[in-house]
């Protein structure tokens, strides 16, 4: 039987804890305590908090006694609402800022069955070489014409005062 427990508008993103539940799903829940233990994020002590409500529900309202054979089979982290809250800056402007909140969910499970069981292993990856790449035609090389410094100022300039005759004085 799954047994669960939930913290709701927790004060970390979702982005940040699923990277902590991800450590943690499919394991025991002795290496799972284990592992957020030595876990070096705040989500790790607030996923630790939950996980080991939902031990103390699966003992209280299953009667699971040995707690050996549980494992966590369930870890989510669902987005909640967001504080808004306004930075001043400079000149007038004002950022905003979000202060995110999730909803985090864990369950539990002593099922050795079929319907419960750890995570499949990544498919493998084929050990194939890549495919090679396509050649392209070589693009054309680019001629460069006066027009370009001209419009940056430069151009024929110099060369139409170096045939400019000198002015004669009287």
């Amino acid at each position: 039987m799954i047994t669960s427990a939930r913290a709701r508008f927790v004060r970390v993103s979702a982005r940040k804890a699923r990277l902590v539940l991800d450590q943690i799903r499919g394991k025991s829940v002795g290496d799972a305590l284990a592992t957020l233990e030595f876990t070096p994020r705040a989500a790790a002590r607030l996923i630790e908090k939950v996980l080991r409500s939902a031990v103390a529900n699966a003992e209280h309202n299953h009667q699971v006694r040995n707690l050996d054979d549980l494992r966590v089979v369930q870890a989510i982290a669902d987005g909640g609402p967001s504080l808004k809250r306004v930075q001043p800056r400079a000149m007038g402007r004002a950022f905003s800022i979000k202060h995110r909140t999730s909803h985090l969910t864990i369950g539990v499970s002593d099922e050795t069955n079929g319907t419960v069981a750890a995570p499949a292993p990544p498919p493998a990856r084929p050990s194939a070489p890549p495919p090679a790449r396509e050649e392209r035609p070589a693009a054309p090389a680019r001629r460069t014409t006066a027009r370009r410094g001209a419009a940056r100022g430069g151009g024929d300039k110099p060369a139409a005062r170096a045939t400019r005759k000198p002015k004669e004085k009287k």
